[in-house]
């Protein structure tokens, strides 16, 4: 398996900023929880749970890099309900109801439909670890909202998936026809980069246009579109798992990660900070992948708010069918460790959103 080879790294030979000679272990439990663990002979093991509702057998995973993975008293949940409240805000201001009207309606129903906000969420998680404000990033992290919706607007349209249910509503192509769901969708990416390149405030202008370029990178050919499209050309043939990890990398992955590194360049991170946010990205956003599929198994529509059992149906290839369930949540739990060890070398409360995050897409349930 390929697992992520592409992801460019950037090592140096001297110690991280923040150095520990602790033993770090990550498990996943038959308990159903995620542990990361720092063990210290002199103190107590210091623990943070996540819980993971996928069953898992026992999986123990020693990093080779010293690590600081101790959570300090975080309330996750008060932080993911506070980050959404101010996006929404900041999504309903951007796309006002205006002439024409239609449009607009079509724009805001997907847009202001719901949804988690990971990807903006980990945009405004990014720029704060590496010592930026939130408000700097809201406009990115909008703007990677705007993007996403899109993708979705348009993967639900009958050229593509043809899916009539998102969010547990018609999807837009149903609800305002075809032609007016592709628009709303080229709206919304164009959007985007315009909100980016006028509403953010107090970065440098060369930052911000390396964000631009970071965004613009991960939606194009060479991102979410290549994924895209060998994803529909991929439809009923036989994949290996690298095959299917570079679909996924791409189609899924690349934006994740754009919303990562353009949050921790705008929040003015140095070489070494994005390139470890941007592996860790690229792991989490397999990881969403990873868990999809074997949502896609294992629930109903009315869980998932979509149509559960469309890959099954159409015969695409998935991580479950070609690795089987168990294998699967295995490498789920794989790359979960895989993310924590690459936010090891950052000081630990401000990390904690991430950790968490991570543990989180590894846990939904839709």
């Amino acid at each position: 398996m390929a697992f992520l080879a592409t992801i460019p790294t950037n090592e140096t030979s001297s110690l991280p900023k923040y150095f520990y000679t602790f033993k770090t272990s990550y498990k996943c439990h038959q308990s159903n929880k995620i542990i990361f663990n720092k063990i210290q002979p002199t103190k107590a093991t210091n623990t943070s749970i996540i819980t993971l509702p996928i069953k898992l057998q026992e999986n123990t995973i020693t990093f080779s890099k010293p690590q600081n993975l101790v959570f300090p008293n975080f309330h996750f949940q008060e932080y993911m309900v506070s980050k959404a409240n101010k996006i929404n805000t900041a999504l309903d201001d951007a796309v006002p109801l205006q002439n024409p009207i239609k449009i607009h309606e079509a724009m805001r129903y997907s847009l202001l439909a719901g949804g988690k906000r990971i990807r903006p969420i980990l945009c405004l998680a990014a720029c704060e670890l590496v010592g930026g404000y939130e408000s700097t990033a809201i406009p990115m992290a909008c703007a990677v909202e705007m993007i996403h919706t899109m993708s979705l607007i348009h993967d639900d349209l009958p050229c593509m998936d043809n899916d009539d249910l998102r969010r547990g509503k018609p999807t837009n192509h149903k609800y305002f026809g075809e032609e007016t769901a592709v628009l709303a969708g080229d709206a919304l990416l164009s959007l985007a980069f315009e909100h980016v390149a006028a509403k953010t405030r107090d970065v440098a202008h060369q930052r911000v246009l390396q964000a631009i370029v970071e965004l613009g990178s991960a939606v194009g050919s060479e991102g979410l579109v290549a994924g895209q499209i060998v994803d529909l050309l991929s439809e009923g043939k036989d994949l290996s798992v690298d095959e299917l990890e570079y679909i996924h990398v791409h189609k899924t992955s690349k934006l994740l990660e754009a919303a990562v590194v353009c949050g921790a360049i705008i929040g003015g991170g140095d070489a070494i900070e994005v390139e470890r946010l941007r592996k860790y990205a690229r792991y989490i956003g397999l990881l969403f992948q990873v868990v999809d599929d074997i949502l896609d198994v294992t629930k109903s529509s009315e869980e998932l708010g979509k149509t559960a059992g469309k890959d099954l149906a159409s015969n695409k290839a998935t991580y479950p069918r070609l690795m089987g369930i168990e294998k699967a949540k295995e490498f789920a739990c794989e790359l979960v460790a895989k993310a924590a060890e690459e936010l090891g070398w950052f000081d630990e409360s401000r990390a904690s959103p991430l950790y968490h995050l991570a543990g989180y897409i590894a846990s939904r349930e839709n």
